[in-house]
């Protein structure tokens, strides 16, 4: 019997038909562009608030103005950033999983031993900021788009590189199959 190669005390592989450990490669969410004018919207608003505060024209007083500026600021900041925040990217040794919500979660995966094709669109703006869009489609299921991926070609490169060894481990580990169904 083969000694399994380690790095560290630790096997880099398996031995044929034993799970492999699910480690975590990499957790993000969309790039923070996306936040750029909630970010404009709320320095004017914070600059025309403290502008007006006092020198309102007659008939307005001081709690319109911070009721007005404070309404601004929740649905043209804190929304989007909540929603920004709620929308997050795994990619583990196995697979990648999307999740996304805020009171209700979804949660969509694509396993890398069943292989699907990588999709990379950059536009003007998602190559001036570094970011693209990643979109993966295995043939059966609806694609799994991510939207405004930072890094994308390391993602990209990454993605490409777990499809090459969750395959290997999958063949691997069907041939350690019926090697013993053989010897039966």
């Amino acid at each position: 019997m083969t000694q399994p190669v380690t790095l560290g005390g630790r096997p880099l592989m398996p031995p044929p038909g034993a799970p492999a450990e699910e480690l975590l490669i990499a957790r993000f969410r969309s790039h923070a562009r996306r936040l750029f004018w909630s970010a404009v919207v709320l320095i004017a608003t914070f600059g025309l608030t403290a502008y007006l505060y006092d020198n309102l024209p007659a008939g307005f007083e001081n709690w319109m103005l911070l009721a007005a500026a404070g309404a601004v600021v929740l649905l043209a900041v804190v929304v989007p950033f909540v929603v920004w925040y709620s929308r997050t990217t795994t990619i583990t040794t196995r697979r990648v999983i999307a999740h996304q919500g805020i009171g209700s979660r979804q949660r969509r995966e694509m396993s890398h031993a069943r292989g699907y094709t990588i999709g990379v669109r950059r536009g003007p703006l998602q190559r001036l900021w570094g970011c693209g869009t990643v979109t993966l489609s295995n043939g059966v299921d609806a694609p799994l788009r991510l939207p405004n991926v930072p890094n994308v070609t390391l993602v990209h490169e990454t993605l490409a590189d777990q499809i090459e060894v969750g395959q290997i481990l999958a063949h691997r580990d069907a041939q350690a199959t019926a090697d013993d169904t053989d010897t039966l």
